[in-house]
């Protein structure tokens, strides 16, 4: 199935970006909102704490387990943001090596921000999403 998802480059703009600066869909797109995908096991522990790669990286499989559950995947995401709790550009950076590589060559626009704090004990990354796909 084609994608509804048209990401949009720009020479205008730095190509030092690793994603796109803007995407679209079709106005026949389900869109799909999901709730920010924490670092959470099965029965609600933490998983890597401390661990910002570890972190990000659960947060991406709970997020492609959701994305399914939609009837989507990550190649149908139209936009993200990365929520890092750290003031520390590294900690951040580290985050979103690992959110990149998930990515792959489907680099939606996204948002990296460095917060105080997140709503789990021990949590450090969390991942909103927005897909769109076409029925």
């Amino acid at each position: 199935m084609p994608s509804a998802v048209s990401l949009i480059h720009t020479q205008n703009l730095s190509s030092s970006a690793q994603y796109a600066y803007a995407s679209t869909a079709p106005s026949n797109a389900r869109l799909i909102f999901l709730a920010g995908s924490c670092p959470l096991n099965l029965d609600g522990s933490t998983a890597g704490i401390g661990d910002y790669a570890a972190q990000a990286a659960k947060c991406i499989e709970n997020m492609n387990i959701a994305l399914a559950e939609a009837g989507a995947s990550i190649t149908d995401v139209i936009s993200t943001r990365v929520l890092v709790a750290s003031s520390s550009q590294k900690d951040l950076v580290c985050a979103w090596n690992v959110v990149r590589e998930a990515f792959g060559t489907h680099a939606a626009p996204s948002a990296l921000l460095g917060i105080t704090v997140l709503g789990y004990d021990h949590q450090l990354v969390e991942i909103e999403a927005v897909a769109a796909v076409i029925d």
